[in-house]
Formats: C-alpha cells, sequence, structure tokens
C-alpha cells in the first residue's frame, strides 16, 4: 500500500535510565514490607512477586482506559429523557425540530450558528488517496495519522461522499464535534469514499482501516455507519479480518443485518449504539428496535444501545448523537 501524503509523526517517548523508583512502584512495595524470614524463602518471594504483578498489570489496564475529553458537551447535550427502559439501554429523547433545527442553524440545515463549531481543526485535517490492492480510496484524515490511540470512521450513505463526514457547519455541527474531539484527544477521524455498499465496499473500507491500524497499533478502531453506510457496518463485522479488528459498531438512521448474530463481531461481543428517528421513512424504528431487541435477548448483557429521537426522521440521529458520550462508553465496553 502507498499514500500520498507526509505523514504526521508523533516524537519519540524519551526516557531516563537513572530515574529512582517510583514510591508506589508495585515491586519496590513488595519487597519493601517483606518480613526476613518471609523474604529469605524462594517459594514466598516467588509467590509475592506473582501477586504484585497481578496487581501492577491490572492496574495499568485499567489505567489506559482512554476517556475523551469534553469539547462542547453543553451545547451538544441530549434534550429531555421522555422514558428510559432496560437499565438505560433503551432511551428516548424528545427531539423538536424548531428547537434543534432552526435554532441551532443559521441556515436551517446547511449552516450552523458559529458557537457551534471550531474550524481550528482544519489544520490537522488532510484529503489524502491511499492505493490498496482492493483500489484507491480517497479519504480524509483528521489528527493523528500514526501513534493514535483511538481510530473513528464514519460511512455514508447513499449519494453521500468523503466531504460529507468532514463538513463542519451541516448536521448542527456534529460532525466538527467528532473532528475536534479526535484531534483534541490523540485520535484519528476518517471519512472515506468507497465503490459501494456491497463487498467491493466493505473490502476498500477493510484495506483503509488495516492500513491506519499498522500504523497506530494500539488504537481502538469503532464505525459509524449513516443510513445505507450501514450494509457496510455490517459486512465488515461479518469479515474474519474486520470482526476480530473493529471494536464497536454505531448505527446512525440505518438498517439492521441478522447475521450480525453469526459474526466473529458479535461473538466478541464488540459494543453496538443505534440511532434512530421515531419517523424515519427510510428504516423504520420499530424494525430496527426489534433487532436491537433480538441482540439483547441473545446474548444476555450484550453491550449494546438504543436511542430513540421522537419525532425525528432518517438524518436526525447524525444531528443528534452525542458522539463523546456514546464512544466513551463504547471505550468502557471494548472486548
Amino acid at each position: 500500500m502507498s499514500i500520498r501524503a507526509k505523514r504526521w509523526k508523533a516524537p519519540a517517548a524519551c526516557c531516563r535510565i537513572d530515574k529512582p523508583r517510583p514510591k508506589n512502584d508495585a515491586f519496590g512495595m513488595a519487597f519493601r514490607f517483606l518480613p526476613p524470614a518471609f523474604a529469605h524463602s524462594p517459594q514466598r518471594v516467588a509467590c509475592a512477586l506473582l501477586t504484585s504483578m497481578f496487581f501492577f498489570f491490572s492496574s495499568a489496564a485499567y489505567a489506559d482506559v482512554l476517556t475523551l475529553k469534553p469539547f462542547k458537551d453543553d451545547l451538544f447535550a441530549y434534550p429531555a429523557t421522555l422514558s428510559s427502559q432496560d437499565n438505560g439501554a433503551y432511551t428516548v429523547i424528545d427531539y423538536r425540530e424548531l428547537r434543534d433545527i432552526n435554532a441551532r442553524d443559521k441556515v436551517p440545515e446547511r449552516r450552523a450558528h458559529a458557537q457551534y463549531v471550531d474550524t481550528g481543526v482544519r489544520k490537522v485535517q488532510q484529503d489524502l488517496l491511499l492505493k490498496t490492492g482492493a483500489g484507491n480510496i480517497r479519504h480524509v484524515a483528521v489528527g493523528r495519522t500514526q501513534g493514535a490511540g483511538i481510530i473513528v470512521l464514519y460511512l455514508h450513505g447513499q449519494g453521500g461522499s468523503r466531504k460529507q463526514g468532514v463538513d463542519d457547519f451541516t448536521f448542527g455541527g456534529n460532525f466538527n464535534r467528532i473532528k475536534n474531539l479526535m484531534a483534541g484527544n490523540g485520535g484519528l477521524y476518517l471519512s472515506p469514499d468507497f465503490s459501494d455498499f456491497g463487498d467491493t465496499g466493505a473490502a476498500q473500507v477493510a484495506a483503509l482501516i488495516g492500513h491506519y491500524a499498522e500504523q497506530s497499533p494500539g488504537a481502538k478502531i469503532f464505525v459509524a455507519c449513516g443510513s445505507m453506510g450501514g450494509a457496510l457496518c455490517w459486512e465488515l463485522a461479518a469479515r474474519k479480518d474486520m470482526g476480530g479488528r473493529i471494536d464497536g459498531l454505531l448505527l446512525l438512521g440505518s438498517l439492521w443485518d441478522e447475521s450480525f448474530f453469526s459474526s466473529p463481531a458479535f461473538k466478541r461481543r464488540i459494543p453496538v449504539f443505534f440511532g434512530q428517528g421515531s419517523k424515519d421513512p427510510v428504516f423504520p424504528v420499530e424494525k430496527q428496535e426489534a433487532f436491537f431487541r433480538s441482540i439483547l435477548a441473545r446474548s444476555k448483557g450484550y453491550p449494546a444501545r438504543f436511542v430513540r429521537f421522537e419525532t425525528g426522521t432518517h438524518g436526525t440521529p447524525i444531528r443528534m448523537a452525542d458522539w463523546r458520550g456514546t464512544l466513551n462508553w463504547m471505550l468502557s465496553k471494548v472486548p
């Protein structure tokens, strides 16, 4: 694979070999409090070492859970909750066009008011071309193309393009928010073009994910799919190479697919988020709700959430989804 870009590189980590042992060092603590008789027993010393190693690595793993820092949370917070079920897994949110479109946009559905966006993020935005065996993939990258801690992709629906997912002002500025969340948290946001919503498109997106996963081997990877883009979400989940690699799916005004239950992603119990308008004329909310409930029925305690935007239509979830709240929940649930 090759990519036309001068990639941003994270500065090399700097280490001091003469650094004194910290006071809370697990290994030092284990020996500091050993009684003399205990310390001279090889078996007991080994036991102490194993115990301290367990707590050391457990603490390290806990500390490494990424939490996204806030960005305009007060402006993008959900309106009132009308109802909630399944211990919060299913929520109905109050949505009103006059408030959530007309009052939020300077030009309704075209340009959000200035307070909802920060275009300074364009400094770390690149329009790129990746050459792969699946074809050339044009995509926009925002943030760290190497060494990212989290990668989020947005896959557009019918008639869309890579430009939709990086438009700062449409959908109430919500794409600008995810761009800033990634750039401000050491992450990478990708919005690609692809040939179709079938095998070819899935292969192209898989190649794109594979490329950037190699550049950021420790990154958690989440794929958000708008409308018909959901077909690619489910195809990626079913692929052996991707079902074991992606860490979560976000379906925004999208479709369902029963094949998910036999996928590697389902077996890994990756978190899945559904956002759906109650008046979606393309993908009826009742069918998506039924699919969500079938996930919970198939696997007890499965990490799935459903947010229903009451009176919302097809594009409402893309405008209203709380990127930070959803991704932080997903980060806490990754396999």
